[in-house]
C-alpha cells in the first residue's frame, strides 16, 4: 500500500519516523512530510503556536502539495491527531484514495463531502479532550452518510497521542494494540 502519513501538532518526531518504518516493515510505501519545516514542539502549547503560526490554510496546502505527486497512485492517507484532521480532509477530496487510517484526530466534514465506500479506521482515547463521545459519534453516522466504511477503536484510560513514547500521554498496551488492528486494515484494503 501507498501511504501518505502526517504528523501532529508536535511536528516530525521520532514517534512519526518510528510509525512509518513500522508500516515498511509491514511492506507499505510510506511518504512522511514534514509540514513544520524542521520544527518540532515539547508541548502541546509549543505545536500550537508552530501551527498557528503556519495557518491551517498553508498546512493544508503543504499537505496537498505533499501528496499530489502521489494521489494518481491511490493512497491511504493516514495521520496524528492534527495530522489525521489533514489526512481525513485530503482522503475525502481524493477519488483515487484506497483508504483513511487515522490516530487521534480527525477533522469536520464538509456538507457536500461523498465517496464511495472509502475504508476508514479510527483509533482514539476514551475518552479524549480534542474527541469527545458526543463529536466521534456525530462523526461516525456523518462518516457512514457520505459513504465512508467507518470504524471506531476507543482505549479506554490512554492518552490523547497514546502512541507516542515520548510523551506523557504513552499507552504501551494501547498503543500496540492499536498498531495491531491498524495493520490488519491496511492488509485487508
Amino acid at each position: 500500500m501507498n501511504i501518505m502519513l502526517f504528523h501532529s501538532a508536535y511536528g516530525l518526531r521520532p514517534a512519526v519516523r518510528e510509525a512509518a518504518d513500522r508500516l515498511r516493515a509491514a511492506g507499505h510505501l510510506v511518504h512522511v512530510p514534514d509540514l513544520y519545516d524542521g520544527r518540532t514542539a515539547g508541548t502541546v502549547e509549543e505545536g500550537m503556536a508552530i501551527r498557528d503560526g503556519i495557518g491551517n490554510d498553508e498546512l493544508l496546502k503543504r499537505a496537498v502539495v505533499a501528496a499530489a505527486p502521489h494521489s494518481d497512485e491511490g493512497l491511504v492517507y493516514a495521520g496524528f491527531s492534527l495530522g489525521g484532521s489533514l489526512a481525513q480532509t485530503l482522503a475525502l477530496g481524493d477519488e483515487k484514495a484506497r483508504g483513511l487510517l487515522l490516530f487521534h484526530g480527525t477533522a469536520d466534514i464538509a456538507e457536500d463531502a461523498s465517496v464511495d465506500e472509502l475504508p476508514v479506521q479510527l483509533h482514539v482515547a476514551d475518552p479524549d479532550p480534542f474527541e469527545t463521545h458526543d463529536w466521534l459519534n456525530t462523526w461516525y453516522l456523518r462518516m457512514g452518510r457520505i459513504g465512508a466504511d467507518a470504524e471506531v477503536y476507543r482505549y479506554p484510560g490512554a492518552g490523547h497521542l497514546y502512541t507516542d513514547r515520548e510523551l506523557p500521554d504513552y499507552d504501551e498496551a494501547a498503543a500496540e494494540r492499536s498498531w495491531t488492528t491498524a495493520l490488519a486494515f491496511l492488509a485487508s484494503l
